[in-house]
């Protein structure tokens, strides 16, 4: 999260007599100061009202819709806004989608909550805020910061559940929510949410749907009928997450056991059961219950890999390790946890080359890492 104040970057100003808008752009209201946005070459000393320009009023009115949204003159700042730009909605939310794509968050997220500044009753862009917020809380915990992520996770659910409040329904939140909830091990949520937007969308022709549209009606029931079938929306598998999320491992370990008897196939409830003993470091056991969590389903799962390869460094066992780590990179060759824990297995085999080789390549996927670039000046230090 960005501890800075983006409003501390604008002055508010009444207009000087002598400025007029480029184009005749809008009107002003002399009686309300506007905001302007300080040049970053210009000292906040040497401010000259004198020499503003259009465009650092209007990017001072976006940082207003973006952070302060108690302001008592957003409509009229709005109007400046319509009048100079019909198009504004579409230009950001496209600046913002590109620089999501170039995991650009910092800038990314501040267009974003300007867009949601701008028409803050729009369910679409309500939808997309909780998108970037979910996309960047993944993209932290695979950078292992977790406390961000978990702080992002919260800030997206607010919007997924405002986005599922909209009137007429929006069937996309609903979609999307489910996928939110699968990654909180929140199966039951998931599954009302899914079941949700094949209501929303059951007398929807496919013609209507189109292609995109008919794959996740299909996709939808499918998690549906894959939750019904592994009973994972059980409010003892739920407490069980729950309980081991929030450091309570024995109680959890107790729950999924009891979760277990009537449903010995789940892999999901093995992992569970790997992760509550593999965090009391009870390794072998919590080997053997990952072991099973692939025999039941999870040899496409890029966590139960990870974990299972923790337990065998612990036991000395490093080419096991490596062997599980790599299958993990297979599925998912960008994800820079996995690339950072083959860096350390590296450095526990004694091979710093090759640890130096995969924190580079960390970096080169994620230049602010900031644990491959300490691990990278470490290494630097011990030449």
């Amino acid at each position: 999260m960005n501890p800075a104040n983006p409003l501390e970057s604008i002055y508010y100003i009444n207009i000087p007599e002598n400025f007029n808008p480029s184009n005749g752009a809008f009107q002003i209201d002399k009686t309300i100061q506007l905001p302007v946005q300080r040049k970053t070459t210009e000292d906040p000393g040497n401010f000259n009202p004198e020499e503003i320009t259009t465009e650092q009023i209007l990017a001072g009115i976006l940082t207003v819709l973006a952070y302060d949204s108690k302001n008592a003159h957003l409509d009229y700042y709005r109007s400046i806004i319509k009048q100079v730009k019909p198009n504004i909605k579409k230009e950001l939310c496209e600046a913002a989608i590109l620089k999501t794509k170039n995991e650009d968050y910092e800038l990314a997220e501040e267009i974003f909550r300007a867009l949601l500044g701008f028409d803050p009753e729009d369910s679409a862009v309500i939808l997309n805020m909780a998108l970037f917020l979910d996309q960047r809380a993944d993209a932290y915990r695979r950078s292992g910061l977790n406390e961000d992520a978990d702080a992002y996770d919260s800030d997206s659910l607010a919007y997924y559940e405002e986005a599922m409040e909209a009137d007429p329904p929006l069937a996309d939140a609903f979609f999307n929510a489910g996928f939110f909830y699968m990654k909180q091990h929140q199966f039951r949520e998931a599954k009302d949410a899914f079941e949700t937007y094949l209501a929303l969308t059951c007398d929807v022709s496919d013609d209507e749907l189109g292609e995109n549209g008919v794959y996740k009606k299909e996709r939808a029931q499918e998690i549906v009928n894959n939750i019904n079938a592994q009973n994972i929306d059980d409010e003892t598998y739920k407490a069980a997450y729950d309980f081991i999320k929030k450091g309570q491992e024995e109680k959890g370990i107790e729950a999924i056991r009891e979760f277990l008897q009537s449903n010995p196939k789940v892999w999901n409830a093995w992992f569970l059961l790997g992760w509550g003993l593999r965090r009391l470091e009870r390794y072998s056991d919590a080997k053997t219950a990952f072991l099973q969590a692939v025999k039941f389903g999870a040899d496409k799962n890029v966590d139960t890999y990870n974990e299972l390869s923790l337990c065998y460094v612990q036991e000395k066992d490093f080419k096991s390790a490596k062997d599980c780590l790599m299958k993990a990179f297979a599925i998912e060759p960008e994800n820079v946890k996995i690339i950072s824990n083959l860096g350390y297995l590296a450095l526990a085999e004694g091979n710093k080359e090759e640890a130096r080789k995969y924190f580079t390549s960390v970096l080169e996927f994620d230049p602010k890492d900031a644990i491959a670039a300490n691990e990278l000046l470490k290494l630097e230090k011990e030449n």
